[in-house]
């Protein structure tokens, strides 16, 4: 069986934007990552000021796991983002599109307190992946 990671829109529902999904459908999948919520630090556990730069971190460790277990965005199938606050909703959604690129997993944000007060965000995952630790083919693969 093919390995494949499938955007579920129903005609039903409204239009999702092209950064998400309603659902995802993961056929062939023998392995599961669940990736903790990665927050924006630093090794040093240095937080940067600004959110653009919060985001992006957040990012580079939720890839960071994905690598450690021989995955990409691409094998991504559902992201919850935690925010600190609204006014990082445009924000949010432009550096998401950047990092997935085509890939549109399926995604919640979610407004809320974070556990620290420095973060101004905090990034979840699950992702699927085919027996071996190759990253999928190339319908999902995304570096």
């Amino acid at each position: 069986m093919t390995f494949a990671i499938e955007p579920i829109d129903p005609a039903e529902l409204p239009e999702s934007s092209p950064a998400y999904t309603h659902g995802t459908l993961v056929s062939g999948a023998q392995r599961t990552l669940y990736i903790s919520g990665q927050p924006p630090w630093t090794t040093k556990g240095d937080v940067p000021a600004d959110f653009a730069a919060q985001c992006r971190l957040a990012w580079d460790n939720v890839k960071t796991v994905l690598a450690s277990a021989g995955m990409t965005v691409g094998n991504l199938a559902k992201v919850t983002i935690y925010l600190s606050d609204r006014r990082y909703r445009e924000l949010n959604s432009q550096i998401r599109h950047e990092v997935l690129g085509e890939h549109r997993p399926a995604i919640t944000i979610i407004i809320t307190g974070i556990y620290d007060e420095a973060w101004l965000l905090e990034i979840e995952a699950i992702a699927v992946g085919p027996a071996s630790s190759a990253a999928p083919g190339t319908e999902n693969g995304q570096s």
